[in-house]
């Protein structure tokens, strides 16, 4: 199983990323919000214009206090009261109308990167893949990007809102009482000194949260695709012993990141209220002493208590702020990583010259990029030529590279050196689609997907008919697919768990050959196969073979006996080409190899009586 991408489990790795300026950061977002910036700024504007006449209120109080009340009209004090109300009815309109406009475009804003994610992850090499954990993937896919659809529609618009509302309130403070207005803000200084110092140490608690969440979410994946080794091997308790302690790590870092934003919280409402309390006292002895009017003080107040939930809320958004900044880093390392290079298109490339068709290997060298530099190369100066036409076995012992060469003709890797050619043709000059219609692969694992039978199949070839279905069927020794409920139109269900080994093998099959490619590569393509159904499909691949450029990896001799020759793979290098019995009497390998295997076909000559050794 692919390990952990490393920020998920080193903390050292935290650190760079906590460092990071949260608003550079989120700035990266801005092609994605650039199509509905309009909707989203007037959203935005509607939310100011409706916190800020929360401010109106005061000074209407102001005007009731000092003017009807004062002069004992209760006819002035009704033509406030519908005045406060219908202020609080148009706020109330002003916030709905809010939420209605950035519903919809914030959404496309998620369904965007989503999209965008998904695509990149096709495009991006095995290698990648091989590093990451499936977990990890699923929850930038999801989790992350519905907290930055969130951030969008709440955090980012309160923080604009509250930030112009706080400015605005305090103007109207100072103009109704400097002095007392200096009072409040006395604490803004040691509340930003304390907000710079949360958002640093918070950022490190969300990041260390949202890559526990990949974790545990790739271990419930795993749980659940493994579900029949956990319960044949008896695993269940250590795996949820697995989960519980994962889920107990989550648990203590979301306990962390609550201690931080209670700390944060409680120190923005304390100070606050504290300068108000001093506000209070001081304003009620000028009232007493006649420096101030009761009307003046009631409005003084009434603005302080309408910035109570703008101030008080500083930490909460700042919090989801951070979480939204860690979710985008999450995001765009992954789409940062690079694609697969593109090749360029071989439409001026040379005609093949004598011995140049076929299928090329030529000084052919491949390292792992992950590996260490040190490292000794998997594959070391492979040289072999698949004559076209013709059917050539890999056979080695296991670890010896040949699921790892196999891979290097459909481009699933880069070369590390050499060059490969189709025809006479590099394939690292060939565009990956055309490559990848010419060449045609089976893997050794036969992976299905949640779909119908006749779907898996026609993946090889999309514009196959019903004939060529059939055909590949039948070559397959897939007659299974008429019994199923719905013949070819049956879903096989997530991973093709429904069936067994040896029907998924046979389906892999089927959609290797259902295009009648040019070039096969097959890796050990009926080793779940019972021998008598590897007979009859042996009997039916050879007609495709025939017609084909084929390499295959062997491991037992029927296989071998499907082939012209046989080059053997050790150590990284083709150390022997030949036929099967010129490899039996010459390589002491090879034999050690075939040593104990059935071998009855061989006196019907190395590719037995109906083999390919005539053409």
């Amino acid at each position: 199983m692919p390990t952990t991408h490393a920020p998920a489990t080193d903390p050292d790795q935290l650190v760079p990323a906590a460092e990071q300026s949260a608003v550079r950061t989120l700035l990266r977002l801005w092609p994605y919000v650039r199509p509905v910036r309009a909707r989203w700024a007037g959203a935005a504007a509607v939310a100011v214009v409706a916190s800020c006449l929360s401010l109106v209120f005061p000074i209407v109080l102001k005007w009731i206090v000092d003017g009807p009340v004062t002069d004992h009209d209760p006819g002035g004090v009704w033509l406030g009261a519908g005045m406060l109300l219908a202020l609080g009815v148009t706020e109330a309109l002003l916030f709905g109308l809010r939420r209605w406009l950035v519903a919809r475009p914030l959404a496309s804003v998620e369904a965007a990167m989503r999209g965008d994610l998904f695509r990149h992850l096709q495009r991006l090499p095995v290698a990648f893949h091989d590093r990451w954990a499936s977990g990890q993937l699923l929850s930038r896919g999801t989790t992350d990007l519905m907290v930055v659809r969130m951030f969008l529609a709440f955090p980012l618009t309160f923080l604009i809102v509250n930030g112009v509302t706080i400015v605005a309130g305090f103007v109207l403070l100072i103009a109704q009482d400097w002095g007392l207005g200096l009072v409040l803000l006395a604490p803004a200084l040691p509340l930003m000194v304390l907000c710079y110092r949360f958002e640093s140490t918070y950022a490190s608690a969300a990041r260390r949260a949202q890559d526990q969440v990949g974790d545990l979410t790739t271990v419930v994946e795993e749980s659940v695709l493994g579900i029949r080794i956990i319960k044949g091997f008896g695993r269940h308790r250590s795996q949820a012993r697995a989960f519980r302690d994962l889920s107990h790590t989550l648990r203590g870092t979301e306990l962390t990141k609550a201690r931080l934003l209670a700390g944060i919280l409680g120190v923005i409402t304390l100070l606050p209220e504290m300068a108000l309390g001093a506000a209070l006292v001081l304003g009620s002895v000028q009232v007493a002493d006649g420096k101030l009017s009761a009307g003046t003080l009631v409005a003084f107040l009434s603005t302080a208590l309408a910035l109570r939930w703008p101030i008080d809320s500083i930490g909460f958004l700042l919090a989801m702020s951070q979480e939204a900044a860690t979710a985008t880093r999450r995001f765009f390392e992954v789409m940062d990583e690079p694609e697969e290079s593109e090749g360029v298109s071989a439409a001026g490339a040379p005609a093949a010259e004598d011995g140049a068709g076929g299928l090329r290997f030529e000084g052919v060298r491949f390292r792992y990029p992950d590996a260490p530099d040190a490292s000794e190369p998997v594959l070391e100066r492979i040289d072999l030529h698949v004559r076209s036409g013709e059917t050539m076995a890999l056979v080695g012992a296991t670890g010896s590279g040949k699921t790892t060469l196999t891979a290097l003709v459909p481009r699933l890797h880069e070369l590390t050196g050499g060059r490969i050619t189709l025809d006479g043709r590099d394939i690292g000059s060939m565009e990956r689609e055309e490559l990848r219609t010419l060449v045609s692969v089976a893997f050794e694992e036969p992976t299905l997907f949640s779909a119908s039978v006749a779907e898996n199949v026609l993946m090889g070839a999309v514009e196959a008919d019903a004939a060529q279905l059939d055909r590949a069927l039948g070559v397959a020794q897939a007659g299974f697919v008429k019994a199923l409920p719905d013949a070819a139109g049956t879903q096989v269900g997530e991973q093709g768990l429904s069936l067994s080994g040896g029907q998924r093998q046979r389906l892999a099959l089927a959609r290797a050959v259902v295009g009648s490619p040019r070039f096969l590569v097959l890796d050990d393509p009926l080793s779940a196969l019972d021998v008598h159904t590897e007979a009859l499909v042996e009997a039916a691949l050879r007609e495709v073979l025939a017609a084909s450029t084929a390499l295959v990896v062997a491991h037992r001799p029927s296989t071998v006996l499907l082939a012209d020759r046989v080059a053997l793979l050790s150590g990284g290098r083709i150390t022997a080409v030949g036929t099967h019995q010129e490899l039996l009497r010459a390589n002491a390998e090879y034999r050690h190899l075939m040593s104990g295997a059935d071998l009855q076909r061989e006196d019907d000559g190395p590719l037995g009586p109906e083999g390919k050794g005539t053409r």
